[in-house]
């Protein structure tokens, strides 16, 4: 014996609105004031790229985080980036070592943007690595 189809029907229908209101979808891309939301542009040029993976992966690996064991592919670091990682931890641990974390952290953010600027984002990988063939 299966289910009344005005059961299943009212079902369907519950289940339907109950999705719609727990994804939000009443009105996604307005905010209050009933104008568009437009995204926040990032920077997403060579130097803030390599400045933000070497900080970030450097404070992991200081604080001891669960993933800062990852070797530097797993990381999305180039081996040139990888490089500027190894010596700003060491620095950062002499850091942390001498005037604490919190010194250590901001050390950190300094250096990784002075290095990534005056390598100009640090891409550089090892020589085994080709450019792309031309197509044509």
């Amino acid at each position: 014996m299966g289910i009344p189809r005005r059961t299943s029907a009212g079902f369907a229908l519950t289940l339907t609105l109950l999705i719609v209101l727990a994804s939000g979808c009443t009105s996604p891309l307005r905010t209050n004031g009933g104008t568009t939301a437009t995204p926040t542009p990032r920077n997403s040029s060579a130097v803030a790229i390599c400045t933000t993976l070497i900080s970030y992966w450097a404070k992991e690996s200081l604080k001891g985080s669960k993933w800062a064991g990852l070797d530097w592919e797993q990381k999305g670091l180039s081996n040139e980036q990888f490089e500027i990682h190894e010596e700003l931890l060491s620095a950062a641990r002499t850091e942390e070592r001498h005037q604490g974390r919190e010194a250590a952290l901001e050390l950190i953010d300094v250096r990784a943007s002075q290095e990534c600027s005056a390598r100009h984002g640090a891409t550089g990988n090892s020589e085994n690595w080709r450019p792309p063939i031309p197509q044509g």
